[in-house]
Formats: C-alpha cells, structure tokens, sequence
C-alpha cells in the first residue's frame, strides 16, 4: 500500500463484545489458532473472502465491523 495506508483488524473488539475466544472462533470456522492470530495481530497480507464471509457469520457481522481503512 502507499505509504502510510494501512487495513486494520478489529477481531479482539467484536471477540470480546460477543464473548467469545480467538479458540472457540478458530474451531467454528475451521481454521488453526496460528492463522486466525496472524489476522488478528494485522500481520496477515491476504484474507480469503471463504474466511471472512465465516468469521463475519461466527460473529454476526458486516466485513466492515472486522476491517477498517487508515490512510496517512
């Protein structure tokens, strides 16, 4: 991205506000711990829209309650 710019993952906000563990999302969405942390700590380069189409469904969610936009 240009400088600056960057996406940033809102996971732990909705996790806690639903309860809910990165473990327990990582079952029900059939993805390891690992990867789901890699999302979580915005180190992840790529999303498959399969994973957050899951996720956004685990966590009653829009893709835009997970994912947030900061330009420079």
């Amino acid at each position: 991205m240009a400088g600056g710019d960057s996406i940033t993952v809102r996971l732990d906000t909705l996790l806690e506000a639903r309860g809910m563990t990165l473990t327990e999302l990582a079952n029900r969405i059939d993805l390891t711990l690992a990867n789901l942390s890699i999302l979580k700590t915005g180190k992840a380069k790529a999303i498959r829209f399969s994973t957050l189409a899951a996720i956004c469904r685990e966590l009653n969610c829009q893709p835009g309650d997970l994912l947030g936009y900061e330009g420079k």
